[in-house]
């Protein structure tokens, strides 16, 4: 029914959102992705050379996917087929799919663009494979998850992924012009606002005319809002962030290695970024403890003291006031002296102990709870390191068929820079007393 009216016209008057009137009619008014719709963009080529292929198209939310698939099909004269995986099964691709052989046979073909591609199961994307080799569909599907993790092998042996960038503020100024354009008014908004307004879209295109529209309906005759105002209307849009998925692990990514790096204000917007976002608060902690451990260790003991403490410290306050504390391991963390040896000496233990098997201890250092025990050597021979001079025997404590290992070594910072004094110490007396 609704295409009826649509062939009709009568929808002509009917509400539309600014971002729908704004769609562009044609790939040069797509702004943002140049890379790929540009003069020497990689779908201008794929357009030029009158093959195009299934594609998967990886992008944050308002970027342009949909609307390029659309104006692809145009540009290659294709039927445009669109399906979400959100709300379709099975049952509805045998129907498109069936349709599109109907119009094959018919010397027309079918790009079929699918959003949310990644929400489909397995089995429902082993169900393209056929259609996608026969030529009976070109495949455009959507995500805005990393293929690499949602999308089968099989799937993306067949597809080229192009990469959509989060919209830069040089391009969401444009679609501002064009929507001032288009509305034939102005954004009622001073400098600081508009700019605010900009940043405020996080790269989506679609989401800053929603915005534009806002302030618009709020706006009085021949008012201006300010930055402050702007927020007042508006809100805020909660930040693009899935605590399920890339987003989530990018951040503390993020703040893990500027962290390792040394970069306090760093590791402290990016802390703000996952808080803001509402990350689970005991999910940072436990992260800053690993990292205590893993990047900083015994170059500063206390960092654990303290991300321990930090951890405990939000339990106790709660949010928004532990909040705090998070922020201050943070800063600690990333000022202190950094060594991951003793990281990569449990990996390095941890590799031989699997890979010797269940080597016997020298007997000299096992207990001999009972006669026979101690009738066939255990214990026998073996120096109290209390009782020896410096506290040190220098005795050997690894088996015989293994022999001596090392897989500590302190680095020159921090606390691990006497340690490695002492390492140096205790070498030196076994190599006097000759007690391997």
């Amino acid at each position: 029914m609704s295409d009826l009216f649509s062939s009709a016209g009568l929808d002509r008057n009917a509400p539309r959102p600014l971002a729908d009137r704004m769609r562009p009619t044609t790939l040069a008014e797509v702004v943002g992705q140049d890379h790929l719709v540009g003069p020497d963009g990689i779908l201008s080529r794929l357009i030029a050379s009158g093959s195009l292929g299934s594609l998967i198209f990886w992008g944050p939310p308002g970027t342009g996917k949909t609307t390029v698939a659309r104006l692809l099909a145009h540009e290659t004269d294709l039927h445009f087929e669109q399906i979400s995986a959100i709300f379709s099964g099975v049952a509805d691709l045998k129907k498109v799919f069936e349709a599109a052989r109907g119009r094959r046979s018919m010397g027309k073909g079918t790009l079929l663009f699918v959003d949310e591609i990644h929400r489909f199961n397995r089995a429902q994307l082993d169900a393209f494979l056929p259609v996608m080799e026969d030529g009976t569909i070109t495949l455009v599907g959507a995500t805005t998850e990393n293929p690499s993790f949602e999308l089968n092998a099989a799937l993306l042996s067949r597809a080229r992924v192009l990469v959509f960038k989060s919209l830069d503020e040089e391009a969401i100024e444009k679609i501002l012009l064009r929507a001032e354009e288009v509305s034939g008014k102005s954004l009622p908004l001073d400098d600081e606002a508009r700019a605010s307004l900009v940043r405020m879209a996080d790269g989506d295109g679609r989401a800053v005319l929603t915005l534009a529209e806002e302030v618009w309906r709020s706006a009085k005759p021949e008012e201006i809002f300010d930055a402050e105002q702007l927020q007042e209307i508006i809100q805020r849009r909660a930040p693009i962030y899935d605590k399920g998925q890339e987003g989530h692990y990018n951040l503390i990514s993020a703040l893990h290695k500027t962290i390792r790096g040394s970069d306090p204000d760093a590791a402290l917007y990016y802390l703000a970024r996952m808080l803001d976002a509402g990350e689970d608060r005991l999910f940072i902690a436990r992260r800053l403890v690993r990292m205590a451990v893993e990047d900083i260790g015994l170059a500063d003991p206390q960092a654990l003291v303290i991300a321990n403490a930090a951890k405990d410290a939000f339990d106790f306050l709660g949010s928004p006031e532990g909040e705090l504390a998070l922020a201050q391991v943070a800063v600690y963390l990333a000022t202190a002296p950094k060594s991951n040896a003793v990281y990569t000496a449990y990996k390095a233990a941890t590799r031989v102990a699997k890979e010797n098997g269940s080597l016997m201890p020298p007997k000299t250092i096992l207990n001999a709870p009972t006669k026979l025990m101690k009738n066939i050597g255990y214990g026998e021979n073996y120096r109290y390191d209390h009782d020896q001079p410096d506290a040190f025997s220098g005795q050997n404590y690894w088996p015989e068929k293994l022999g001596r290992q090392h897989f500590y070594e302190p680095v020159d910072r921090g606390f691990e820079r006497e340690v490695r004094k002492r390492l140096d110490w205790w070498e030196k007396l076994r190599k006097e007393r000759q007690k391997y």
